[in-house]
């Protein structure tokens, strides 16, 4: 301490560095302006985004929130940070489709313990890459140094979408009806759900993800293309996001009361990892009531239209199946062991 008070002390050193922040702000611009959409107004840099919501005659915004959770863990682990980016904004933006929404605009979140711009910039860029997938804006973001909260190499991610939709077309689920066909939109694999029972099953093995077959670390698809191409194509009586819970856990969400879903597993291939994993050491009901088991997606569409569906699919570069059909009851039966 000097004769005349403490000495001087800078955000640097105590643990936050602007230098960084700004480091990050340049390499990503042109990541960010990638994804620009003529709905967006302004330019990078200001306090808040603007998108117009324009050419609706009656818009309604439909919002969804989410993260990477624990998989994340592993990407940073295994260099795949951009990857995680990806995932970030297929979590969100499949939620938003379910209604029937075209995505507008995406927000993204970036706390870390300390700033390494690098590392920053590959989730930014990842965050860019899913957003011109799902043909939305990455409207703005926070990146946030938080040495006092979180270790030196920890870091956590948040996202947030914007859909927009014409109040007539939302699609709610209320159509559907005893018959309809459940169409499965298939999963680049895990996604990113479950990562925590993943991590203990391979410390308990001794593996790797490089152990797995196929790609354990596949960022999450995005449907928005293949959401699209099914609400062009045919009657899309409900939607749903395959995330925890598996088609169990998140089917039913869309379905009206009195209605469940009987689906038929030996009607899609899902990845070699679903079955890798429960060799590990996990029981056939756990992993329906866990992962996706392949499908990352679902639409239930009248049950002649299920050829048309299932072609928009494809169109749209994602594989898809007729996985099941809606019976009266409640939930998801199996219809046939693997």
């Amino acid at each position: 301490m000097s004769a005349s008070g403490p000495e001087p002390l800078s955000y640097a050193q105590a643990g936050v560095s602007l230098q960084a922040a700004d480091a990050i702000v340049e390499r990503v611009r042109a990541a960010v302006a990638s994804t620009r959409t003529p709905r967006v107004l302004g330019d990078l840099g200001g306090f808040a985004g603007l998108v117009s919501a324009g050419g609706y005659r009656d818009p309604v915004l439909v919002a969804g929130t989410d993260g990477v959770g624990t998989k994340l863990l592993l990407q940073r682990e295994a260099g795949r940070l951009r990857d995680s980016g990806i995932d970030l904004v297929g979590m969100c933006v499949n939620d938003v489709l379910t209604c029937g929404a075209e995505p507008a605009l995406f927000l993204d979140y970036i706390a870390v313990g300390r700033l390494d711009p690098e590392r920053a910039a590959d989730v930014v860029e990842g965050v860019a890459a899913g957003c011109r997938d799902a043909g939305c804006a990455l409207l703005g973001g926070e990146t946030a140094e938080l040495p006092d909260m979180y270790g030196p190499d920890d870091l956590d991610l948040a996202g947030f979408a914007l859909g927009i939709v014409e109040r007539d077309a939302i699609i709610d689920g209320s159509a559907v009806a005893a018959g309809d066909a459940v169409i499965g939109l298939a999963a680049s694999g895990v996604h990113a759900n479950g990562f925590t029972l993943v991590r203990r099953l391979l410390e308990r093995a001794g593996l790797g993800p490089g152990d797995a077959p196929g790609d354990l670390l596949a960022p999450t698809r995005i449907y928005a293309r293949a959401s699209a191409g099914l609400r062009a194509a045919c009657d899309v009586r409900a939607m749903a996001h395959i995330t925890g819970g598996g088609l169990p856990g998140n089917l039913p969400r869309v379905l009206p009361a009195g209605l469940g879903a009987r689906v038929d597993e030996g009607r899609w291939q899902a990845p070699a990892v679903f079955a890798w994993l429960a060799g590990l050491g996990v029981e056939r009901g756990e992993m329906r009531r866990v992962f996706n088991g392949g499908i990352g997606f679902a639409a239930v569409v009248p049950a002649g239209e299920a050829p048309v569906a299932i072609e928009a699919c494809h169109a749209a570069g994602c594989e898809a199946w007729q996985v099941g059909e809606i019976v009266p009851g409640e939930g998801v039966e199996y219809q046939q062991e693997p």
